[in-house]
């Protein structure tokens, strides 16, 4: 049987069965909380806000506690499972580049089948919910999303020759995920009211396991291995694997040119500073809307997380309208950073369900920056160095996203009491380092626009992996 060359469907079938319970983790832990602390039944009524049944002083201050705790638990979680995580990240994308692209992807499936399936039995038995941490840090040795990913789009750019294709089909990759974890999140909170936690854990056991059947035996490799005992005269010595990782990554800075080598580094800045921005502010909102005034029932958080997908499709029509136009991708990227910043400033001064809805409406473009920027970077990397560059930027992105989840948690437990939305205010105004460098690459890009006017010497891939001055050039068109 002949293989399929679609990461897509993978994507999908991942991005529904994580964030099927993604948004249960945090209301898991914290009914659980709420009656260690209070030695009470959490309370759950039909209407949106459990508030107005329980004004009391002594309410209050067991949402503040509760609210800090899960913070922090979310916080432990986060710090114990980066280092693996990110180092696993690194070595495996890094890798395939010589050992396939499947391992990247292979392996976080297993990770997450394994976190899903330590969350079911926690729930079904009761179980400390500490234990999760641990099953946290078992599942990170196998890799996270960013692993996942870096895989997904290293396949991709094996795939593209056009770097318009590969900028939106990296666009459609970022769409998936939004509108399949939607469609998962509208159903979760249905779906928690109907038949609590446990069932919404076994179906997301049962699509992993899908996912990991069609990784393992219908997607084809990317990456053809050379045959045993043959001799390739042109191709450099192979290296161990942790030396080809380290190798990989140090080729692309190091055979660059000096304004690619900068451009380079400051579009991996601009990437890893705005998904700082954008995923530390992201990262408490349940936690936010279950708090007061707000305090959302499952139901309201279902719906909006589902309504958080029309920002993936959005950013992906735009992507792809203004790919067609000829907009400029900085300018792309500009007007992305500028969503997430009005509505993180929105989200911080939103006290009722209907403007925190509204929240979603300024941060329609927010994902924008995302598949623009990769297939930025990706254009001047050497097709056969694409592993690591990706396995460079989803280190990044990972560090990144881990980071900013433990920074913003415990900014969160240490501002509820006084302004929880004092948060959102920190993401919008750390969306001022990305703008800043994006505009010294335009500077930066004006001015090999005007050195650029002598040809350059003709040089192999294997010579020169990263590209030229032309290719930085690109860049900025």
């Amino acid at each position: 049987m002949k293989g399929l060359f679609l990461v897509e469907p993978l994507v999908a079938l991942y991005a529904f069965s994580s964030f099927l319970i993604y948004p249960l983790v945090q209301q898991y832990v914290y009914r659980r909380l709420w009656q260690q602390l209070t030695n009470t039944t959490y309370p759950i009524f039909d209407n949106a806000s459990r508030c107005a049944e329980n004004s009391s002083s002594n309410h209050s201050l067991h949402h503040e506690e509760v609210q800090r705790q899960a913070s922090l638990f979310s916080l432990y979680s986060e710090l114990l499972s980066t280092v693996p995580s990110l180092v696993v990240t690194l070595m495996l994308v890094a890798y395939s580049d010589r050992g396939g692209r499947k391992i990247t992807i292979i392996m976080p499936l297993i990770g997450t089948l394994i976190y899903t399936l330590t969350f079911l039995t926690v729930s079904y038995f009761e179980l400390n919910i500490y234990l999760l941490i641990g099953s946290s840090l078992l599942s990170s040795l196998f890799g996270g999303l960013g692993t996942f990913l870096g895989g997904c789009f290293a396949y991709i750019a094996d795939l593209c020759e056009d770097g318009r294709q590969k900028t939106l089909r990296m666009a459609g990759v970022d769409m998936m995920i939004g509108l399949l974890s939607g469609v998962a999140a509208i159903s979760t909170g249905y779906f928690l009211r109907a038949a609590g936690f446990n069932w919404p854990f076994l179906t997301s056991a049962m699509c992993q396991c899908l996912n990991l059947l069609y990784a393992i035996f219908i997607l084809e490799e990317t990456v053809k291995k050379a045959p045993t005992g043959s001799v390739v005269l042109d191709r450099p010595p192979q290296h161990s694997a942790i030396k080809q990782m380290f190798l990989g990554v140090y080729y692309m800075f190091a055979r660059a040119s000096c304004r690619c080598k900068t451009v380079l580094a400051l579009l991996m800045t601009i990437f890893t500073s705005f998904s700082f921005a954008y995923t530390g502010g992201i990262s408490p909102v349940t936690l936010y809307e279950l708090n007061e005034p707000l305090c959302w029932s499952e139901i309201l958080i279902g719906y909006g997380s589902a309504l958080s997908t029309t920002v993936f499709l959005v950013s992906f029509v735009g992507v792809s309208a203004f790919t067609y136009c000829g907009v400029p991708q900085l300018l792309i990227v500009l007007l992305g950073i500028l969503s997430v910043a009005s509505g993180m400033v929105l989200a911080a001064f939103a006290k009722t369900t209907l403007l925190m809805f509204i929240v979603r409406i300024p941060m329609l473009l927010s994902i924008m920056p995302f598949p623009v920027l990769r297939s930025m970077i990706s254009k001047i990397v050497s097709k056969s160095e694409q592993g690591a560059l990706f396995a460079c930027l989803s280190f990044l992105e990972s560090l990144t996203n881990n980071v900013s989840a433990a920074v913003f948690s415990s900014v969160y437990a240490a501002t509820v009491a006084w302004y929880p939305g004092f948060v959102f205010l920190l993401s919008a105004g750390l969306c001022a380092i990305p703008l800043f460098v994006l505009g010294v690459v335009g500077l930066i890009g004006t001015d090999v626009a005007k050195e650029d006017k002598s040809p350059e010497p003709s040089v192999s891939e294997e010579e020169n992996p990263v590209g030229d001055q032309n290719d930085c050039n690109r860049l900025i068109s």
